[in-house]
């Protein structure tokens, strides 16, 4: 028996999880969403990715991004390890792409600020 709890919605469901011959049960879930979630969660957790990158602009040394959907759990602390090799060299937009489909993941790596367009 596993306990997870839900944060699809903010009613943060706590869903007990059964397995038994093979098959997951669930218990706890006001909505289907939860269900999903709980399924999700046992057999390929995603989670979004929010940090930084360095710049090579003096007043912005870092520029906040984020992945623009979720990404595999397991590749998270890759991701991050390939994210630290990079250089943003252009002064781009909020919402413009830094990498795409990072480490094959098919997730892009997304400004989050356009504080870089300030000197141009």
């Amino acid at each position: 028996m596993k306990q997870i709890t839900c944060i699809i919605c903010p009613a943060g469901c706590r869903i007990t999880v059964d397995k038994l011959n093979g098959k997951y049960s669930f218990l706890g879930n006001k909505c289907a969403r939860g269900w999903e979630f709980a399924q999700t969660e046992l057999t390929s957790p995603l989670r979004s990715l929010t940090t930084t990158v360095r710049t090579a602009f003096p007043d912005m040394p870092v520029l906040p991004v984020r992945t623009n959907k979720e990404a595999p759990k397991e590749k998270i602390m890759e991701i991050i390890r390939a994210l630290s090799k990079v250089t943003v060299t252009k002064r781009i937009s909020i919402g413009e792409t830094v990498v795409a489909n990072v480490l094959e993941t098919g997730c892009d790596i997304i400004a989050t600020s356009d504080m870089l367009r300030g000197n141009l």
